[in-house]
């Protein structure tokens, strides 16, 4: 219970909740499989708890959803469909260092803004936002670890708005995500319903208490904690890999 609680916090707060869950699970006895998939559906509400605490950022964002949202949906079912048919080792090598690229994104955001300029809405959303964020929820449907860090990096350099708002924005995405898990998993994978009956109110509640401690952080206080929090999650991924 403490473990789902920890992880809908730091899911709302940066992403990467699921690495305190998913070895939680492993710790039951679950093997890798099982536990990533009912990670996947655990978290769910957690995201949805979230989204109720940042309600308030998401009024007016209505209008960047629609691809976005498309995108994620498009790229969990891919995700989803990789990991129930392909053997995972070969992505496990590449999750960590998937991590720390969207880390560094966010890190260097606001010198890329400077070389780049700011983003711009419209011309580039079907070009670029759209293709990366089906990338990055490719990811999310097949592991899903620090999904919301790898998004926010997306949205950093693609969005033109504060952290803040964007890590609400985030909110959205990572939800539209999971529910595609929760849908895929729940009827072709091999779920644990009695942990997921167990975990799964103590993750709503976590979301929605990350989301009203996210909305109070210092801008660049949250940027520092998020690049923090994803490389320590990096470091495990890594030494659980050797």
């Amino acid at each position: 219970m403490f473990a789902g609680l920890a992880c809908g916090a730091v899911n709302s707060i940066a992403g990467g909740g699921s690495l305190i869950l998913f070895p939680a699970l492993l710790a039951t006895g679950l093997g890798p499989l099982a536990a990533n998939v009912t990670n996947s559906v655990v978290t769910w509400p957690g995201y949805a708890g979230g989204l109720f605490g940042f309600r308030s950022e998401l009024g007016n964002q209505r209008h960047r959803m629609l691809p976005l949202v498309l995108a994620a949906l498009l790229g969990s079912t891919a995700g989803c469909v990789l990991l129930l048919s392909t053997p995972s080792g070969a992505f496990d090598v590449i999750v960590p260092l998937l991590i720390l690229a969207a880390a560094a994104l966010l890190l260097l955001q606001p010198h890329l803004k400077k070389l780049v300029g700011s983003p711009v809405e419209g011309g580039r959303t079907w070009k670029i936002q759209f293709p990366a964020m089906v990338a990055a929820t490719v990811y999310g449907g097949y592991f899903g670890a620090a999904l919301g860090v790898i998004i926010l990096g997306v949205l950093a350099v693609t969005v033109p708005d504060t952290l803040r708002r964007l890590n609400a924005l985030k909110g959205v995405l990572s939800f539209a995500d999971c529910t595609i898990s929760v849908l895929i998993f729940g009827l072709f994978g091999p779920v644990h319903w009695l942990v997921v009956a167990f975990a799964a109110p103590s993750t709503l509640v976590g979301g929605y208490l990350g989301a009203r401690i996210a909305r109070r952080i210092n801008e660049t206080a949250l940027r520092w904690s998020i690049v923090s929090l994803a490389t320590g999650v990096a470091i495990y991924l890594f030494i659980r890999g050797v």
